[in-house]
């Protein structure tokens, strides 16, 4: 018998906006696949796509804004979860009219909330850790791409076993765009030295799965509780939607 070998949809473009978004999980996937072998490397999205972090932040939110008398928006978090720590800053206070506030302190105040969390704390996802572990086994080079800050990431992979598993790691401290461009995944390939075609990449929001798309990658939705609500849009946008990378294993 032969072994399981994980496939894929092939893409179908659809032009809509400045965004190539894809027919992916939802009626519309195509019946051809191709086999993850087919591919030279995979991107990975950290907080809410191996690591399960997004509840952390979400409440992190509740607690900073609280302090300056104001509820959490319903909005508010998928606004900022595409943007680097310092754009997200900057967003803040100009939406909420924070004036004595500068984005230095509020990008200190957010790692100082969240520090505890990323370093001792978090978790990875159920399977993350094997999946990457059988992509590598394969050998295909992996990235990850996070909007994280680097003082939360670096010690966050070293404790979960990630750090070993990735050729290279990219912050939006690296890049001036959000993830809703596919600035960060094309830096990501590049280094890797992968062809966007050829590059597999994993994403639990909208905006990044539509950034990737623009690269031109094979996007792979992943789901995660906290951004529920996006779950419906993320199975229209990306190639492939997963609920567990245990989908992905032989």
């Amino acid at each position: 018998m032969e072994n399981h070998v994980p496939q894929f949809p092939m893409k179908e473009n659809i032009e809509c906006g400045i965004y190539a978004v894809t027919r992916g999980a939802g009626r519309y996937r195509k019946a051809n696949i191709v086999r993850i072998q087919d591919f030279e490397g995979a991107i990975f999205d950290l907080d809410g796509t191996l690591l399960d972090s997004m509840g952390v932040w979400h409440q992190i939110d509740i607690d900073f804004l609280a302090r300056r008398g104001i509820a959490l928006p319903d909005d508010y978090q998928k606004a900022i979860t595409p943007l680097g720590a310092w754009e997200a800053a900057k967003y803040t206070i100009a939406r909420f009219h924070l004036d004595q506030d500068t984005p230095e302190g509020l990008v200190q105040e957010w790692l100082d909330m969240a520090q505890d969390a990323y370093w001792h704390h978090l978790q990875l996802k159920p399977y993350a850790l094997q999946f990457v572990q059988y992509v590598r086994s394969l050998g295909m080079h992996t990235a990850i791409a996070t909007s994280s800050d680097d003082a939360l990431v670096g010690p966050c992979l070293e404790r979960t076993g990630l750090r070993p598993l990735f050729d290279a790691c990219f912050t939006g401290n690296d890049v001036k765009r959000g993830k809703g461009f596919p600035d960060i995944y094309l830096k990501a390939a590049k280094e890797m030295g992968t062809r966007p075609e050829k590059t597999l990449v994993f994403e639990d929001i909208a905006e990044g799965l539509k950034g990737a798309n623009a690269g031109g990658f094979y996007t792979v939705g992943v789901y995660d509780q906290a951004n529920e609500r996006q779950h419906e849009e993320m199975k229209w946008i990306a190639d492939k939607f997963i609920f567990s990378f245990r989908e992905l294993l032989p």
